[in-house]
This record gives C-alpha cells, sequence and structure tokens, in this order.
C-alpha cells in the first residue's frame, strides 16, 4: 500500500518504556522496578485530584464539557489573560501539532534547536515542511537570530526549559530576541517545565500574560503532565491571541480530552500549594545528583526541571549503561538518539534516587 511521501522522513517517537514492558522482556518483578525515564511527578497529584476523579468516576459515559468552561476560566485566572486566549490540547503535543497544521505547508521552513523535543519536527515533518536546526547544544539565540535571517522560516520552536537537556533561557534575552522576528513568524515558546525553572530562578521565569501583551506571533505551551503530576490525563494547553486560537479551533477536533481529564486538570489548578511543595522536594533532591555526579566524574547539565541529565565519559556508553539499568529495574531514557552520549533521569523520590546511585555504580563497573 502507498502511503503520503511526507512519511518516509520522519521517525517514530520513542517514548520512554513502560513498566509492563520490563516485566514482560526481562522478568523483572514489578515492584523492583523504578521508573525515571518519562519526567513525571514522582510524588503523585493531589488527594484533592485523586478524590474529584472518583467522585465523578460514574460519569465516564457522558461526554465531557466541550466549551471547558471551567478550566479556561481557571487557566485565564493563573495567567491573567481571557479565556478566548486559552486552547485545550491532549497533552500540549496536540496543541503543537494545530500550531503546525494552522501555519505550515509543503515550502515552509521551521527553525528549531540543535537538541529539543523531538515532536516539534515530527509534527513539522507532517506538513511537508524544511527542518532548519541550530548548531549550538543550548539555545543560542544569537544563532537563532542569524539562521532567521538566513532562511526566513514561518515558524519558531523555543523551549525553555529545553528537553532533553533542562537548560533554561533567561527571560530578557528571549524578549529581546522577539523584538526581532517578524509578527507573521509563529514562535512558540514550550514552557511545559515553567514551574520549575520559576522556581529555581525568577529571571528564567516566563510570563505568557507578558508574551501574548507584547508578541502578536507568539504561542506559549504549558501541560498537566510535569509538575501537576496528571501525566496518565494527557491535558496541556496553548495561550496566544485570539486570532491565533481562533484558527486553531478549526483544527481542534470534538471532546479532545476526557470528563476524567478536564476535571482532573481544573481541580488540580486549585491546589497550588501541592504543587509547591512537589517542586521544592524536586530541587532538594537534585542536590544528591549533583554530588554523585562529581563523585563519579561525570558532567551533569545544570537543570531548571524535574530530570537531569548526565553526559557520560568517552569511555562509556549511553546505550550500554541504559540497557544494563533496565535488565535491573531502573528506567531511564538513553539520549543516543539526541546524538548525546548520555542519560535523562527523572528526580524521583529519595529511595528512587537513592537506588539509581546504587545500580549506576554497579553497571559502570
Amino acid at each position: 500500500m502507498n502511503f503520503n511521501k511526507t512519511l518516509d522522513g520522519i521517525k517514530t517517537y520513542e517514548a520512554g518504556k513502560p513498566i509492563e514492558l520490563v516485566v514482560r522482556e526481562y522478568g523483572v518483578d514489578p515492584k523492583d522496578i523504578i521508573k525515571l525515564a518519562s519526567n513525571e511527578n514522582p510524588y503523585g497529584t493531589s488527594p484533592k485530584v485523586s478524590q474529584a476523579v472518583k467522585d465523578i468516576s460514574d460519569k465516564m459515559f457522558l461526554y465531557p464539557d466541550d466549551s471547558m468552561h471551567a478550566l479556561k476560566e481557571g487557566l485565564a485566572k493563573k495567567f491573567n489573560v481571557h479565556k478566548d486566549e486559552v486552547i485545550i490540547g491532549a497533552g500540549s503535543d496536540q496543541v503543537i501539532e494545530f500550531a503546525v497544521h494552522a501555519k505550515l505547508h509543503s515550502s515552509a521552513k521551521v527553525l528549531m534547536n540543535s537538541i529539543t523535543f523531538a515532536m516539534y519536527e515530527i509534527y513539522a515533518r507532517h506538513a511537508g515542511a524544511q527542518i532548519i536546526r541550530t548548531t549550538s547544544r543550548y539555545h543560542d539565540l544569537e544563532e537563532f537570530y542569524q539562521m532567521y535571517l538566513e532562511h526566513k522560516p514561518e515558524m519558531i520552536f523555543i523551549c525553555t526549559p529545553n528537553n532533553p537537556t533542562g537548560d533554561a533561557i533567561d527571560t530578557q534575552k528571549l524578549k529581546e530576541f522577539l523584538r526581532r522576528i517578524d509578527t507573521d513568524t509563529l514562535v512558540v515558546v514550550d514552557g511545559a517545565y515553567m514551574e520549575y525553572a520559576a522556581f529555581k530562578d525568577p529571571l528564567k521565569a516566563v510570563s505568557a500574560e507578558e508574551l501574548i501583551r507584547e508578541f502578536s506571533n507568539v504561542l506559549y505551551l504549558g501541560t498537566f503532565s510535569k509538575a501537576y503530576g496528571l501525566g496518565g490525563m494527557r491535558t496541556g494547553y496553548g495561550i496566544a491571541n485570539k486570532d491565533i486560537i481562533k484558527a486553531f479551533y478549526k483544527l481542534r477536533p470534538p471532546f479532545n480530552i476526557t470528563t476524567l481529564s478536564l476535571e482532573a486538570a481544573t481541580v488540580a489548578l486549585k491546589d497550588e500549594a501541592f504543587v509547591q511543595e512537589c517542586i521544592g522536594k524536586n530541587f532538594e533532591q537534585m542536590k544528591a545528583y549533583e554530588t554523585f555526579s562529581k563523585e563519579m566524574g561525570i558532567e551533569i547539565i545544570d537543570s531548571f526541571t524535574n530530570f537531569v541529565t548526565l553526559c557520560l565519559n568517552d569511555d562509556q556508553s549511553s546505550t550500554e549503561i541504559s540497557l544494563s539499568l533496565l535488565k535491573k529495574g531502573m528506567i531511564v531514557r538513553d539520549l543516543k538518539g539526541y546524538a548525546l552520549n548520555a542519560i535523562r533521569v527523572t528526580v524521583g523520590t529519595p529511595a528512587e534516587n537513592k537506588r539509581f546511585f546504587e545500580l549506576f555504580k554497579e553497571v559502570v563497573k
């Protein structure tokens, strides 16, 4: 069977391995498996969310409120924007997909960092667009600007903090960059880990309200999958001016998130104390990884997220180490696919992190 030719150059996205797969393939007891590969919140979600979902579980046969009024009102209040400047997606990935199909075409160009979230390229290739990448490991905005001048892309992706490296951009530098970009170029600022960056360093905190007020061509992305502990509920959002959101709604399918997801996200927004407590624990535990990396003589990228990227030495293989850890029930992310001899590790609970340190030392030996 023949398929759309644009699929020929697209690599399938590889998500973090699920616990069930490790049980099946390696025979590891489920209770001995620790998953630190997908940057989920190791402390789960707010107890208030769990209770709210249980309370409406008898309504699963009903379609959700397609206006998503309560959730959009909650986000509008949180970010001090209008609800018509908000769109909800099945994860922020779906909002990226809306943006790509609203803006790109087969002769379009898309600019992104050399190492960044893989779905930017995958979705852009769906539209047949040409991918332009910088050469720097981190977001060098001056290099971005020079490549912008050279290629005149229709779309630019800025991921801050960046996945999978964890570094973040100073907000003022980001704004200076945006002021140099033509208003017909859609710039996507992905803030999936912004709650963590804002906690660690206010200079890295990006305000969605400030962005969309000053820049009519900016789309800000957020998610409930990380700090809010709702990865399994697949709920994300985009914030932009009303014209952009109106265009995206022409692409949004009806009922694109579930009744339970809608309720969970709405309630999660109201328990900010839980989120801040989890983020505080995250950065306390990150200190243990910084100490560990020094002990092992391994480079660790300064992270503004809930994960760390450990850059291995030349005599170490990220693929071999990841596989050896996997066989022992420790799931981490091999970054070989990003041309990095590194592993990405979600900062877990104290017990999970201690176990990672023990197993890493074993497999390195």
